[in-house]
């Protein structure tokens, strides 16, 4: 292996390193992002359930009032 093989083996090399950090950044942003989503999604799911609860206790109200 010549000299100048050697320097496109080691300019290739630092890419691919470059890549996989960068790569790695990604993914942990990703996961981070998920994670986020996640927790917002069930925050939501929470707020939803207890907005229903709400709306059929009053619908029960008015119906017993309108019974009266």
């Amino acid at each position: 292996m010549d000299e100048l093989d050697l320097k496109k083996l080691e300019t290739r090399v630092d890419e691919l390193i470059k890549a996989v950090e960068r790569l790695q950044q990604e993914n942990k942003t990703l996961r981070d992002s998920h994670t986020h989503l996640v927790t917002e999604r069930t925050d939501l799911i929470e707020k939803t359930e207890m907005a229903r609860t709400k709306v059929e206790a009053m619908i029960k109200r008015l119906k017993a009032l309108e019974n009266e």
